[in-house]
C-alpha cells in the first residue's frame, strides 16, 4: 500500500486553475522532486499537503488515515522552507528545540534528541551559535535538523537549497541525500532546478501548468521523455521536425534526407525526433549534414552549435584529445536509433 496518495487533487484559484487532477502515489521512505517551471503548481502541491491551502478537490492521504481531516499542525509534518525561517534570538540548539518544547517533550529528552539532530546534519559543535554568525549551509543544515527531530512521518522541502551559492548548493545535495538515506524519511522535495531534482530524486514529478507531465526515475525521465515539454526542459536536447512514414523496412522517421527506425505505435505523419547533445556524433558517410557554427570549450567537455536543414543542433563531446571540427568547418551528423525518441505532431 503506497506511503502518501494524492488522488485527482485540484486547487484553483477563481477561473486559474493552479493544480489540475494532479495524482500520484509514494512510497515509504523515498524521495520524490515535484519539479517544473514557476507557476507550474509544485508549491500549491506542497501547500495542499502541509494543510497551508485548502484543495478545491480531490483526497490526500498519508498512511491510510485523510490528511485533509486533520489541522496542519496535527499533521505530523516536517517542513523546510527557502527563507529557513529561523529564529534570529535563538541559538541552534533552541532553534531545533523549539519543536519539541510546543510537543511538551521532557527536557532532559529535548537534549538529547537535539545534539543527536545536530550531529546528524554534521552540526553537532555549532549549537550555541546563532544565526547571524552561521553560513548559509549551516543555516540551512539547522532547519533541516529541526524539521528531522521531531521525528516527523513526511517531509516537505520547499526550494530549500535556492539561496545557497552553486558550491555550497552541490555539497548540500550530497549532504541532504545522505540524510535521507540514513533516517530513511519520506521526502517531497519542491524544486525548479533540474539538476537537484536528477541529483537527489528516487522518482521525479515533472509538472506543466498544473498538470503531471510524466512520473519517472531521474535517468529514465532523461532518457525517455513522455513529451516534448519533458524532452525540453530535463536538461539540453534538440528537437528535430520530421516525417513519420512506413516503407519496405517498417516505419521510419526522415529528417533532412535521413531515416531512422522508429515504434510500432507513433502514427504516420508529422513527427518530433529528440536527441541528446551527448547522443550526438560526428560521423563518415551518411547522416545530417551540417555546419559548425560555434564551439565552445567547457574543461571538461566542447560544446558545439551546428546548423542543419533540420535546424540548429547542440553536440556535446568530450574534452579526450580527439580532433574535433573547427568553426566554418563542414561536418556530418549521425545517432543510434536507440538515442533518440520519437514523438508525433510538431514543434
Amino acid at each position: 500500500m503506497p506511503y502518501l496518495v494524492l488522488d485527482r487533487l485540484t486547487k484553483r484559484f477563481g477561473p486559474w486553475v493552479a493544480v489540475d487532477n494532479m495524482s500520484l502515489t509514494v512510497e515509504k521512505g523515498e524521495l520524490v522532486s515535484l519539479l517544473g517551471p514557476s507557476g507550474c503548481g509544485k508549491t500549491t502541491t506542497l501547500q495542499m499537503i502541509a494543510g497551508f491551502l485548502d484543495p478545491s478537490a480531490g483526497r490526500v492521504t498519508l498512511d491510510g488515515a485523510d490528511l485533509l481531516a486533520k489541522k496542519p499542525n496535527e499533521r505530523g509534518l516536517g517542513i523546510v522552507f527557502q527563507s529557513y525561517a529561523l529564529f534570529p534570538h535563538m541559538t541552534a540548539a533552541e532553534n531545533v528545540a523549539f519543536g519539541l518544547e510546543m510537543r511538551g517533550i521532557p527536557r532532559a529528552d529535548r537534549d538529547r534528541m537535539v545534539r543527536d539532530a545536530l550531529q546528524l546534519v554534521g552540526l553537532g559543535a555549532f549549537g550555541d551559535r546563532y544565526p547571524r554568525r552561521m553560513s548559509g549551509g549551516q543555516q540551512q543544515r539547522v532547519a533541516l535538523a529541526r524539521a528531522l527531530v521531531i521525528k516527523p512521518s513526511l517531509l516537505l522541502l520547499d526550494e530549500p537549497l535556492s539561496n545557497l551559492d552553486a558550491k555550497m548548493r552541490e555539497e548540500m545535495q550530497i549532504e541532504l541525500r545522505r540524510i535521507q538515506r540514513s533516517v530513511g524519511t519520506t521526502m517531497i522535495l519542491v524544486t525548479h532546478d533540474q539538476a537537484e531534482a536528477m541529483a537527489l530524486s528516487d522518482r521525479v514529478v515533472i509538472m506543466n501548468k498544473g498538470r503531471v507531465e510524466q512520473v519517472d526515475a531521474p535517468q529514465d525521465a532523461y532518457d525517455n521523455p513522455a513529451s516534448a515539454f519533458v524532452a525540453n526542459f530535463l536538461g539540453r536536447t534538440n528537437l528535430l521536425q520530421g516525417t513519420v512514414r512506413r516503407d519496405g523496412a517498417g516505419r521510419r522517421i526522415d529528417v533532412a534526407g535521413t531515416a531512422w527506425p522508429v515504434a510500432a505505435e507513433v502514427p504516420d505523419g508529422p513527427g518530433l525526433l529528440t536527441v541528446r547533445p551527448e547522443k550526438v556524433r560526428f560521423v563518415d558517410g551518411a547522416g545530417v549534414p551540417g555546419l559548425v557554427r560555434a564551439r565552445v570549450f567547457q574543461g571538461t567537455q566542447w560544446l558545439f552549435e551546428i546548423r542543419t536543414e533540420a535546424g540548429d543542433l547542440t553536440v556535446i563531446r568530450q574534452h579526450d584529445g580527439q580532433t574535433l571540427p573547427a568553426e566554418n568547418e563542414p561536418v556530418m551528423l549521425g545517432w543510434r536509433a536507440e538515442d533518440m525518441r520519437v514523438m508525433a505532431g510538431e514543434a
